[in-house]
């Protein structure tokens, strides 16, 4: 579903990507941990181009992201990307938020629209929410507001980037639920996040990331209980002890 391959990127003389390779099977879930500056929102952000790439390439079911002649408005329609700030227009509805670009990207019908952004917003709690203002929501409200609009587009891949770290730390777990939904519904997703009881126990597979390089890539069981890399050993002492 997402295929990764030697993939390098700088900001200037500063390698943010080294060699970065990964394989994302289809309805699989994936963590990106590691510490600050590790390269992880950067990676995130390239796998449907918000940053280019200085070499390699990125293949997302099946279309290859920066490849020049890739109409790349297209294929960003098939890959949703939750922020961590929500990113919501503040002047239009909860209801208006969701159905913009259904209706003026993928020309649906306004109440062809609607219908599936109160379905989506009703499944993730906000049903009672529809006519109301980013403004008037809370933080994990908002946050749930935008992943309903990246699923209203129907994307094929989800992309979280730390979609939990703006927020207040009791409304964490109703975005965790969220996104732990569309996991058990078989949705293809990247996460990143500091999360590392929720990366336990809903990803298949956790990408350890230091320095701009991909460190360490294990199942949660065995990322959690036996890290092979003494990278991997310290991140998890200082962040499971803090």
């Amino acid at each position: 579903m997402i295929s990764i391959k030697n993939v390098n990127k700088s900001f200037g003389t500063h390698h943010v990507l080294t060699d970065i390779s990964l394989e994302v099977p289809k309805s699989n879930v994936i963590a990106l941990i590691g510490p600050s500056g590790a390269g992880k929102s950067t990676l995130i952000r390239t796998i449907n181009a918000l940053e280019p790439i200085d070499s390699g390439e990125i293949i997302v079911n099946g279309i290859s992201i920066h490849d020049k002649k890739t109409n790349i408005n297209k294929a960003r329609t098939n890959i949703g990307f939750v922020f961590q700030s929500f990113n919501l227009y503040p002047f239009l509805s909860v209801l208006d938020n969701v159905t913009i670009s259904p209706i003026k990207v993928k020309k649906q019908s306004k109440e062809q629209a609607e219908k599936r952004a109160v379905e989506l917003l009703t499944s993730l709690g906000l049903g009672d929410k529809v006519h109301a203002f980013p403004g008037r929501l809370s933080g994990g409200q908002q946050q749930r507001v935008a992943i309903a609009r990246a699923l209203a587009m129907d994307p094929e891949v989800m992309l979280f980037d730390e979609p939990t770290s703006a927020l207040d730390p009791e409304m964490v777990k109703e975005v965790l639920d969220a996104i732990r939904k569309l996991a058990h519904e078989g949705m293809t997703m990247v996460v990143v996040t500091h999360e590392m009881g929720f990366a336990k126990e809903i990803c298949d597979e956790i990408v350890f990331m230091a320095e701009g390089k991909i460190v360490e890539v294990a199942p949660p069981s065995e990322f959690f209980s036996n890290p092979k890399t003494e990278r991997a050993q310290n991140f998890l002492k200082a962040v499971l002890n803090h």
